[in-house]
């Protein structure tokens, strides 16, 4: 897994404090390691920052794997178990092939204020899950190719509205895709997609070959977060199926328009969405285990 000292620095501040908390002591809070550990936060988001000092795309990846880790049981790390006994690990999962890396909430709140999008309050003390699902994985997590309702639908499921949806696929601002995940919509998509951005697209990502290349997902400010994702889509340079079905006609364009004109409103609601989205069902007291080693049960 990238970045691996990452990880292992903060888990070993967490996995520390988390031991000194009583089970009275346990719910989410975001004074939860004050006293137990009162500098975690700020090593935490000094990791965080070497981190994506180093590869830039780290910040992309601490977000996508934060989202992908709580629509799977809830926000709980099972994105991070391997295979072992009685556990078929979710990073077998297509939506997590050859992407698992660094993955804490509180990594990718660092992670987004570090490339120039908002932060948010963090309530802490969750703990680590005993299982995994990679049916779940399989079928729970939004589609590349999905349509409009259904992301509607599987965003719903997870307790997230229609705005928290758009909202939170703004973090398409920053990241790459890979070749195969796009291939369709740069050849096939027709009248959905601008000529000229498709025709940019196909030099990087041939018809026959080349799975794994990679292409930002925004092509105009691909390492930087802002608004630009939404102007994207309204000029039909959304680069996945499941970024452009956000402004085609459907319930969700006027959010789009929205976010496109007011980058203050985009980050303020992204952030509120964060927050929603990572307090979706919780270990916390008795539940769940401190793990010492990220991909393994005690």
């Amino acid at each position: 897994m990238a970045s691996s000292n990452t990880i292992k620095s903060i888990i070993f501040l967490l996995i520390f404090s988390l031991a000194n908390n009583t089970p009275c002591e346990a719910q989410l809070s975001s004074t939860f390691y004050d006293s137990s550990c009162p500098n975690a936060l700020r090593t935490i988001r000094t990791t965080i920052r070497t981190s994506i000092s180093r590869e830039r795309r780290m910040a992309a990846s601490i977000l996508r794997l934060h989202f992908h880790d709580c629509f799977v049981q809830g926000c709980d790390a099972s994105i991070l178990l391997d295979d072992g006994p009685g556990i078929i690990s979710e990073k077998n999962a297509l939506p997590n092939k050859g992407s698992v890396r660094d993955v804490l909430t509180l990594a990718a709140r660092d992670a987004s204020e570090m490339v120039g999008g908002p932060s948010w309050s963090v309530k802490l003390g969750r703990r680590d899950s005993t299982t995994a699902s990679l049916l779940q994985a399989e079928t729970g997590l939004p589609s590349f190719k999905a349509p409009l309702e259904s992301l509607i639908s599987t965003f719903s499921n997870n307790g997230l509205s229609a705005r928290d949806m758009v909202a939170l696929s703004g973090a398409h601002t920053i990241g790459q895709a890979q070749c195969f995940l796009f291939r369709d919509r740069i050849y096939n998509n027709g009248s959905d997609v601008d000529a000229g951005f498709a025709s940019t697209r196909r030099r990087g990502c041939p018809i026959n070959e080349g799975n794994e290349k990679l292409a930002p997902l925004d092509l105009v400010t691909p390492n930087s977060f802002d608004n630009n994702y939404f102007k994207n889509l309204i000029q039909k340079k959304g680069l996945l199926e499941s970024d452009q079905v956000l402004f085609s006609g459907g319930s969700t364009d006027d959010i789009v328009r929205e976010y496109s004109n007011n980058p203050s409103k985009f980050k303020s609601d992204f952030a509120a969405a964060m927050i929603k989205m990572s307090e979706n069902r919780p270990l916390t007291g008795q539940e769940g285990v401190i793990r010492r080693i990220c991909g393994a049960l005690p």
